[in-house]
């Protein structure tokens, strides 16, 4: 299956990445992650989902944020709902990237 398929964001020429949380996994349930990207308009574009232990990945909510402090609170309102539910919430984390056509790569600007 081509990286387009697998992947819950692309991230575009010009764009660069803001950054990647996830949580522990919870057992029977999976990783819950959020990414996120500032396109070249600027705006912060988002992505919740949850990650299962067979690898599978089940979007959650996308959305825009206008700037690092609104996203800032995206991130606070998922973690108050991950700590009253399963008591975990969201840490930055370190992430891959792959080209379309499945080459690692480095960096946070494409």
């Amino acid at each position: 299956m081509a990286f387009s398929k697998k992947a819950v964001m692309n991230v575009n020429e010009g764009e660069e990445i803001v950054g990647g949380w996830a949580t522990a996994p919870i057992p029977g349930t999976g990783a819950y992650k959020l990414l996120a990207k500032k396109r070249k308009d600027g705006v912060i574009e988002w992505v919740h989902f949850i990650q299962r232990a067979s690898g599978v990945k089940k979007v959650i909510f996308r959305g825009e944020a206008v700037s690092r402090q609104q996203l800032d609170v995206v991130i606070e309102i998922a973690n108050e709902n991950l700590k009253r539910l399963f008591g975990v919430s969201l840490q930055a984390v370190e992430y891959d990237m792959y080209t379309l056509d499945g080459k690692k790569i480095s960096g946070t600007k494409h």
